[in-house]
């Protein structure tokens, strides 16, 4: 199950630089996971300042 970043996103890119897989990346107005390249770690949910991030 790969984690989904919600509309909650304030945009800061901290999830960004925590992924070790670069599965994050920038959409139009909140950050976006690719679920083909999220290992599901979690490491970008424990970072996320706006708790926008939660498993699928």
């Amino acid at each position: 199950m790969a984690y989904v970043i919600s509309d909650d996103c304030i945009m800061c890119g901290t999830c960004e630089g925590e992924c070790p897989a670069g599965a994050i990346s920038a959409g139009d107005d909140k950050y976006v996971i690719d679920p083909d390249l999220c290992m599901d770690c979690g490491s970008c949910a424990g970072a996320c300042p706006a708790g926008a991030i939660e498993q699928e």
